[in-house]
């Protein structure tokens, strides 16, 4: 599939999303090891002489947005410092089948024992912007804005919500900490709506969000009677959906959820919600084709 712009364009122009290699290290470093294992690279050891240098392409297979660069070019430096990786897209680029994203030269057994644990990173997350890239494309003529979850593989959170930025899309919660999210168990045991929205509310202060989850039109009523400002509208159907939208329009902003695919995002956009999230992004995004080709 061909990778378009979006039509609509934002007020303002995004900001590139980055992450520093200070927060990138560790998990490069986890997964080089995990691989390496306790012997090492033994197929590299046993068919490639120790001083014999190479030169390879990481190249894309298929049209896509490209996320993972920095992880890529952090696996061959821990393995060797000495390696040499150029790259020639950035995280966010779109791209097309064939083109050349880096070029390595180095080593020849550093850069085969490397190889994976860059490839992994880069198909995984370029993966995930690009689903999520083709879905902001697709309600680019409305109103709602594209979130995440935190439906995401343990340890790789931090990872993932960044390829959805890249995708150009917005996260949600990064963890517990940053938001108070009350949802249908924590209404269940705290009592009530009201009861858990005073609750959140005492303990929030000024700079922590709470969104709070319903179900169906009275349970929204509750919450916007107890002072919700934001509401997260769960696995309603488009006719709910649309009479939820309309009470909150004015008093609290909307984000849907449950199940959404990009089968279902655009009739749910039409309903006019302020944020549809997606877990669909980070646990069911296939991975894009990469692949590391031998030159020289």
């Amino acid at each position: 599939m061909m990778i378009t712009s979006v039509v609509k364009q934002p007020v303002f122009a995004r900001q590139q999303p980055s992450l520093d290699d200070v927060l990138l290290t560790p998990l490069v470093t986890m997964a080089l090891q995990e691989d390496l294992g306790r012997r090492g690279d033994v197929t590299s050891q046993a068919t490639i002489p120790a001083d014999k240098t190479a030169k390879l392409e990481i190249k894309v297979r298929d049209d896509g947005v490209i996320c993972g660069m920095d992880l890529a070019r952090l696996s061959f430096a821990l393995v060797d410092a000495n390696v040499q990786f150029v790259a020639h897209v950035a995280d966010g680029d779109k791209v097309q089948a064939g083109d050349k994203l880096a070029t390595v030269s180095g080593n020849a057994r550093h850069l085969l024992t490397a190889e994976r644990t860059a490839l992994n990173f880069m198909t995984h997350l370029s993966g995930i912007a690009t689903a999520t890239w083709q879905v902001v494309d697709l309600v680019a003529d409305y109103h709602a804005q594209i979130t995440c979850t935190r439906k995401t593989i343990p340890g790789l959170r931090s990872l993932q919500k960044y390829a959805v930025r890249c995708g150009g899309a917005r996260n949600h919660r990064l963890g517990l900490d940053d938001a108070i999210l009350i949802k249908d168990n924590h209404i269940a045991i705290a009592g009530d709506i009201a009861t858990a929205m005073q609750q959140a509310q005492a303990l929030a202060g000024h700079l922590v969000p709470i969104e709070i989850e319903v179900d169906t039109l009275e349970q929204l009523e509750q919450a916007l009677a107890a002072g919700a400002k934001l509401v997260l509208l769960d696995n309603m159907n488009m006719d709910t959906l649309s009479q939820a939208v309309n009470m909150c329009r004015g008093r609290a902003l909307t984000e849907a959820s449950g199940g959404v695919t990009p089968t279902t995002v655009v009739d749910i956009a039409k309903t006019g919600v302020d944020f549809i999230a997606m877990g669909y992004l980070t646990h069911s995004s296939k991975a894009l084709d990469i692949g590391l080709d031998f030159i020289n």
